[in-house]
C-alpha cells in the first residue's frame, strides 16, 4: 500500500439511478480508504436520478462528515457529473470512478502507488472487457485506437471513468460534452505525465447499464474538437487559413482560366460558362470568410491570453506630490 500520511484523496463518483448500488459501494469505500490511513473525502454526485439514489445518498452524508453530496437539478451525464464533483473535490489525489460497482474500490491503493511515484494521471485500462462483443468490445477497441492516434497518448482505454488525478492539475481542465474520457489528452497538452495500469472490469449486479450505441457518434465529435484543440488551440489561423487559401487558391485558378479563355476565344463567359464563373467567386469568398474567421480566433487567443493587462490608454509619466514630487515612468504596455 502507498504511503501517503500527509496526501488527502478525494474519490469522486457519479450516481444515475443506482439506488441497489449506494450503501454496498459507501462500505466498500470506506473499508478500503479506513486501511489505507490518510484523510480522505467522498464526493458522491446525484446526476438527476428518479429513484432513490437521492434519498441514499442524503442518509449516507448525515452519517460521514467526510461525505460531500452534489445533487443537479436534471441529468446532465457523466462528464457534467464529473465536472461538479471535481469542483467539490478538496484533496490533493482525485479518484473517480463508476457508481455502478463495477469498479472495485480495492484497487484505489494501486492508483495511489502509482500517483505517489510521480504521475499526474493514472488510468485505468479493462484489458478482460466482458462486455457485448458486437456492440461494445469491437466499437469500443475502434474508437480507443482512434483516440490514441489523434491524441497522442498512448493508453489503451479511454472510456473508463477509473482513473487517478493530481488535483491541482484536474481542476484546471475544462469540462463538457463528452469530454471526461479526454481528460489525459487534454492534460498532455499542459505536459502531464500519464500512465495505465489493468483494472478488473466486474458484471453489473443492480440497476442497468445507461450506456448506447448513440453514445458513440457523440464521442466522435468529442473527438474531432479534442483534436483541433490540442492542434489549433492557440493558433486558430494555421487552420482557418489553411482552409481559407486553398479555397482562394482554387477560386482564382478557375477564374484566371475563365478570363484566359475569354482573352483567346472572345466567347461570353457568363453566357456559356456562368455557372463555373459564379462556383470561382463562391470559392475566393469562402476562402476570405476562412480567413476572417481564423483572424477573429487568433483575436480571441490574444485577449485569453491578455485579458487584463490592457488599457484603452498609454500614461507617459505619473507626478504625485504624495510620493515627494518623483515622477512615475509608466510601463510601455499600461
Amino acid at each position: 500500500m502507498p504511503n501517503l500520511p500527509s496526501a488527502t484523496v478525494s474519490i469522486v463518483v457519479p450516481f444515475h439511478n443506482e439506488e441497489g448500488n449506494v450503501v454496498e459501494l459507501y462500505g466498500r469505500l470506506q473499508a478500503t480508504m479506513e486501511a489505507l490511513g490518510c484523510e480522505y473525502q467522498f464526493v458522491f454526485v446525484d446526476d438527476g436520478s428518479t429513484d432513490l439514489t437521492s434519498k441514499l445518498l442524503k442518509e449516507v452524508a448525515l452519517i460521514d462528515p467526510r461525505v460531500t453530496v452534489v445533487r443537479l437539478r436534471r441529468n446532465f451525464g457523466q462528464t457534467g457529473a464529473l465536472a461538479a464533483g471535481f469542483a467539490h473535490s478538496t484533496g490533493e489525489y482525485v479518484i473517480a470512478m463508476d457508481g455502478d460497482l463495477q469498479h472495485d474500490p480495492a484497487e484505489i491503493p494501486r492508483f495511489l502507488e502509482k500517483i505517489a511515484e510521480g504521475y499526474d494521471i493514472v488510468s485505468g485500462w479493462r484489458s478482460h472487457r466482458i462486455d457485448n462483443f458486437l456492440l461494445r468490445k469491437i466499437p469500443s477497441r475502434c474508437a480507443n485506437w482512434l483516440m490514441a492516434k489523434l491524441s497522442g497518448v498512448d493508453i489503451h482505454d479511454f472510456g473508463t471513468t477509473f482513473k487517478a488525478y493530481r488535483g491541482d492539475l484536474l481542476r484546471e481542465l475544462p469540462l463538457y460534452g463528452e469530454m471526461h474520457r479526454f481528460i489525459p489528452a487534454l492534460a498532455s497538452f499542459y505536459g502531464a505525465s500519464i500512465c495505465e495500469i489493468p483494472i478488473q472490469n466486474k458484471q453489473r449486479t443492480h440497476g442497468e447499464s445507461h450506456y448506447n450505441i448513440s453514445r458513440t457518434f457523440r464521442v466522435f465529435f468529442d473527438l474531432m474538437t479534442i483534436r483541433f484543440l490540442l492542434r489549433y488551440m492557440s493558433r486558430p489561423l494555421h487552420f482557418f487559413g489553411r482552409l481559407g487559401a486553398i479555397n482562394m487558391g482554387l477560386g482564382s485558378v478557375v477564374a484566371l482560366w475563365l478570363l484566359l479563355w475569354k482573352v483567346v476565344t472572345g466567347i461570353d463567359v457568363l453566357e456559356q460558362h456562368g455557372l463555373l464563373l459564379v462556383f470561382a467567386a463562391v470559392l475566393i469568398l469562402v476562402g476570405l470568410h476562412l480567413i476572417a474567421v481564423g483572424l477573429l480566433g487568433e483575436l480571441q487567443v490574444w485577449q485569453y491570453f491578455n485579458r487584463s493587462e490592457r488599457r484603452p490608454y498609454a500614461i507617459s509619466e505619473v507626478v504625485d506630490q504624495r510620493l515627494n514630487g518623483k515622477a512615475i515612468p509608466s510601463e510601455m504596455n499600461s
